[in-house]
């Protein structure tokens, strides 16, 4: 048997006034995931363990079955790895937005989805004022800071302190006072980069600055195929979910026009699924564009992404027999703009029928799965 699990980042919320009390996932057209709930059954998931923070690291580690408590060190690693950065074992790896702070307040945690040519131009002049770190450019804002020999630090993510006064957030730990020094450096270097110059010349905001989060040391995860007995893949944009796969030995596709974003080809994304499935047992299909949505607060955005999932579930069920589950990773709601612990509905076709008849947070809540703990979530999907 064979498996594929589509993953929607973020895609639950919380029912809004402008959508007649619905959440954008009951408001949005989504056939293919409602048949998957008139064919199949639903169940409710916790995916972030007590003591965590709602990150989609934590929430999609635990959904592969690695537990935090266990096998979790930071973000920073996770996607060091996906960048094929090799840490020593004293190394801290940060996590590193390009942001935009006005006056002392965080507007933009990505610098208005900055591209990823523009971040490594501006990495590329960061690099000799900060020798005694290293920086590497990644996918748009999403980028990474080492401490050779680190200490370790704590700092709020960019994307939970917009609107805020950054003063509070800023690093403290034993890395803090060199993070702080860095952080001070981009903006200098920043200030007047040709770069910048562009993008106010185009009416893009700018990048002031860098912001390092979620540090820690390289990971030791068990490897999925000796775990589960089965050969494993991930198909993602996001260094982060690459990170994962790497560190647990699955397959890292790679698809041309996945950026990560609400731009993603999603059509490319289903055909690429479906041809990994022809060599592999399972896949993670994940799509990052409702938790994108999600924290710029657009409704109509989520909506779209929301319906574009499921345009790719729709591939997925009509080119592949195996057993298919659908879900979100936590809930990024339009109201706070940022992750949430509460649980995530789910589905699955193939492994017994419900009498749910919609795919959506309220439904699968009645539904024959009941509600269990994310990292349980494979063993009972392969039992």
């Amino acid at each position: 048997m064979k498996y594929i699990v589509v993953l929607g980042d973020g895609m639950a919320d919380e029912p809004l006034t402008e959508l007649g009390n619905k959440t954008p996932l009951e408001y949005a057209k989504t056939p293919n995931m409602d048949r998957m709930a008139r064919e199949g059954g639903c169940g409710m998931l916790t995916t972030i363990p007590d003591g965590f923070e709602a990150g989609s690291d934590i929430a999609n580690m635990s959904i592969l079955g690695y537990a935090p408590e266990k096998y979790y060190t930071g973000r920073g690693p996770l996607e060091a790895m996906s960048m094929g950065i090799d840490l020593a074992p004293d190394d801290v790896a940060y996590r590193c937005n390009l942001v935009t702070v006005e006056d002392d307040t965080m507007t933009d945690f990505s610098s208005g989805h900055i591209s990823s040519a523009e971040g490594k131009a501006l990495f590329a002049s960061l690099q000799p004022e900060i020798p005694d770190v290293m920086v590497r450019a990644g996918v748009s804002y999403r980028n990474l800071l080492v401490v050779y020999g680190g200490k370790g630090a704590s700092s709020t993510p960019p994307h939970d302190i917009v609107g805020r006064g950054i003063v509070p957030y800023l690093p403290k730990g034993g890395d803090a006072k060199l993070l702080l020094r860095c952080m001070e450096k981009s903006r200098i270097v920043f200030g007047n980069h040709p770069v910048n110059r562009a993008r106010i010349s185009a009416g893009k905001r700018p990048t002031t600055q860098i912001w390092p989060w979620s540090g820690g040391h390289k990971p030791a995860f068990p490897l999925f195929e000796k775990k589960y007995g089965k050969k494993g893949g991930i198909i993602s944009a996001v260094d982060l979910l690459n990170g994962i796969a790497r560190c647990a030995g699955m397959d890292v596709i790679t698809v041309p026009g996945a950026t990560g974003y609400l731009d993603t080809d999603y059509a490319a994304k289903g055909r690429y699924a479906l041809d990994a499935i022809r060599h592999l047992d399972f896949l993670y299909l994940h799509i990052e564009a409702p938790d994108e949505a999600g924290h710029l607060g657009s409704i109509e955005e989520k909506v779209r992404a929301i319906e574009n999932v499921d345009m790719v579930v729709g591939m997925i069920l009509d080119g592949f027999d195996g057993i298919v589950a659908v879900l979100p990773d936590h809930p990024t709601p339009i109201r706070v703009k940022t992750h949430t612990r509460d649980p995530v509905p789910f589905v699955i076709r193939g492994k017994g029928k419900d009498n749910t008849t919609i795919f959506s947070e309220k439904a699968a809540q009645t539904g024959m799965f009941r509600r269990k703990n994310a990292v349980d979530f494979l063993d009972f999907l392969f039992a």
